[in-house]
């Protein structure tokens, strides 16, 4: 498996090597979010996410001044999130409730030529059985032989779920040679899942693009574009800090209208996140990988948490 891995990626990196330089309009890809990626042996809280995502870019030549590239996308997800361990069959014991989450997202993104950039999106889903959770953690573990799961008979009740958010970002400064750059980030989620906002500052140096043509903000696909990016490939290292407010939570506070879930918590109103990534990216292809630690996000005896992210893209007319 280790040696599959690293040929896909060389196979990956000759193939973009020699790819002409052109822009693709579609993007179909994915990303995995798990503990184990970091090789900490822990599974705990946020264990588990799995991500498809489908984007397209809209005919640039008929945009509006001002305004460099228009997006939308469609996303299939399923976070699932466990106590101190998915063998946690003692309610009393338990740090975080049992929780999956599963959804369809649409979105829509405005890129503008000074670099700034808004995201609007849409959540349809469900949490408790029929988000697959349990079914999606014992199929894992079986199929890597991991150890057994037990409790998942306590996790959040099922509930249908809407959400909406929106996404701002904003190119501060961008330095030494255009090899390293400062961008605003703020958010903001409202709904029956995840209530809260939040802000941080991205960081990136390396060879980069324009936020209007970077991976960063998966804005590599284009249709008719108005302006050439800097580079060709994109290969930089990043560093995102950021302190979020949190008003609701439904994997751990369970349902905001109802609470009927057998095991629940308090939500810690601030958290404070800090990733980092490295991530590649040519016309055709992109491959990331990043870190996310989070300060403490449960009134329990649980303590803070961190995962790994792998996301691969591919790009199509």
């Amino acid at each position: 498996m280790k040696y599959t891995g690293y040929s896909l990626l060389l196979f990956l990196l000759l193939l973009s090597a020699i790819t002409h330089a052109q822009t693709y309009k579609n993007e179909f890809g994915f990303q995995s979010d798990n503990d184990s990626y970091l090789g900490q042996g822990s599974d705990r809280y946020y264990t588990n996410g799995l991500f498809l995502n489908y984007r397209r870019a809209f005919d640039q030549s008929k945009l509006r001044e001002g305004l460099e590239k228009k997006t939308y996308e469609i996303t299939v997800g399923q976070k699932m999130f466990n106590p101190y361990s998915g063998y946690a069959p003692d309610p009393t014991i338990q740090d975080r409730p049992f929780a999956g989450y599963l959804y369809v997202e649409g979105a829509m993104n405005w890129f503008y030529s000074d670099e700034s950039s808004l995201q609007t999106n849409i959540q349809v889903g469900t949490t408790g059985k029929n988000s697959l959770g349990e079914a999606g953690q014992k199929l894992l573990h079986r199929t890597f032989n991991f150890y057994s799961i037990d409790g998942w008979q306590y996790q959040i009740k099922g509930e249908a779920q809407v959400n909406a958010s929106a996404l701002y970002s904003k190119l501060l400064a961008r330095v030494a040679d255009n090899a390293l750059e400062f961008s605003f980030e703020g958010y903001g989620n409202l709904g029956t899942t995840f209530d809260g906002a939040g802000a941080g500052i991205l960081l990136r140096t390396g060879s980069l693009n324009q936020l209007f043509n970077s991976s960063s903000y998966h804005a590599v696909i284009g249709n008719n574009a108005k302006t050439k990016a800097l580079v060709k490939r994109e290969f930089f290292f990043y560093a995102k800090p950021q302190l979020n407010w949190v008003a609701y939570d439904t994997t751990i506070e369970g349902s905001i209208f109802n609470n009927n879930s057998p095991v629940t918590f308090g939500q810690k109103p601030i958290v404070f996140a800090q990733q980092f990534g490295l991530n590649y990216s040519s016309q055709r292809f992109t491959i990331d990988f990043n870190t996310t630690f989070k300060t403490k996000e449960v009134k329990s005896d649980a303590i803070a948490d961190h995962w790994g992210s792998i996301s691969m893209f591919y790009r199509f007319n």
